[in-house]
């Protein structure tokens, strides 16, 4: 992909972080320092893809002693495949994602053992095959319905407190600790450039064609909907070309959009604004599982689409076709709800 996009004329600068975007009306200004010094590009056409990260310790306000040994699984990666480090011996794996099994098999390739997986929820939400072959496997258990409230060490980790939703209260002994999955945006670039920002996601607000609020400043991937696979970012590329182009050749930009609300069990839908003409799967995340739940889009008082899918999880984002707001008009807002199936006595 690095050549084809090299191939194509594309420029790639490495450790070249972007420091400052200042949207203009017509496109952008971004500041960019590199080992080379700091320069400023003017560009008709942005598009952010800053992707996510997963909330540390800090974010997940967890108290005790500040010692050696706690990552994330993004460092623990980064340590283990980059660095060839073993990060210790015996682990704690906080959280039970698609992300958390990943991180259960690094830390086997370092030669680590996991300890547990503490979740905090009432079961992993993961797939159940990886759930079943990864405890099969590296031989830990699954303990849900507890969280981590202490971590002990003075230089080192030494162990953490779990507590269970009865109150019970134990010690693991273990020299690391990872913190996984609870995903959040790399937003920081999009708050500071003043950008409107989704309050559910925390990401940049977009319509259908991935066009933030400023005009000729797009935005795709992960930093819309943490944390999905890569090839639904990758498609997420393909689609923001079709509006950069649109952009670039016709300067078409929507005066108006209509916005999405959601209900619960629904926390976001990303985009979560439909601009006229334009089509793009929406996804969406739950806090509760639902099995065929039936998913109902209305503006006003007219059904614009309605289907029946699988099963929704948490912490796993799902897509709804990409006709399904195709029939939208005007300004009004979109809502999305969830049926759950009733049961015939």
């Amino acid at each position: 992909l690095v050549a084809q996009a090299r191939d194509a004329g594309a420029q790639i600068n490495s450790h070249s972080p972007v420091t400052g975007l200042r949207p203009n009306g017509s496109g952008a200004e971004v500041d960019i320092t590199s080992p080379s010094g700091r320069e400023s590009v003017t560009a008709r056409a942005v598009v952010l893809a800053t992707g996510c990260r997963e909330r540390p310790r800090t974010a997940r306000l967890v108290p005790g002693d500040r010692p050696a040994g706690i990552f994330t699984t993004g460092w623990l990666q980064r340590l283990v495949h980059l660095n060839h480090t073993s990060p210790g011996t015996r682990a704690v794996v906080v959280g039970a994602e698609h992300v958390s099994y990943s991180a259960v098999v690094t830390l086997a390739e370092a030669g680590c053992a996991t300890v547990a997986m503490v979740t905090d929820g009432d079961s992993h939400t993961s797939f159940g095959a990886f759930d079943a072959a990864a405890r099969l496997r590296y031989r830990f258990p699954l303990l849900t319905r507890t969280r981590v409230t202490d971590i002990h060490g003075n230089g080192r980790v030494t162990g953490v407190t779990i507590e269970h939703a009865d109150g019970r209260q134990r010690r693991l002994d273990c020299d690391t600790v990872v913190f996984t999955g609870d995903w959040i945006p790399e937003s920081d670039l999009a708050v500071s450039a003043g950008l409107w920002i989704d309050p559910a996601t925390r990401g940049p607000s977009v319509d259908t064609g991935l066009r933030t609020s400023a005009r000729g400043v797009f935005a795709a991937g992960n930093l819309l909907h943490p944390a999905s696979t890569a090839d639904v970012c990758a498609l997420d590329g393909a689609r923001v070309v079709d509006s950069v182009e649109a952009w670039l050749k016709r300067s078409d930009w929507p005066a108006s959009t209509a916005p999405i609300v959601v209900e619960s069990p629904l926390l976001w839908c990303t985009p979560d604004r439909v601009a006229p003409g334009d089509t793009w799967p929406l996804r969406l995340q739950a806090d509760s599982s639902v099995n065929r739940p039936r998913i109902v889009i209305t503006q006003g008082d007219r059904e614009l689409w309605s289907g029946r899918i699988p099963w929704i999880r948490p912490t796993r984002p799902f897509a709804l076709p990409r006709h399904a707001t195709a029939r939208a008009t005007g300004l009004e807002p979109l809502a999305i709800r969830v049926d759950t199936p009733t049961t015939a006595l």
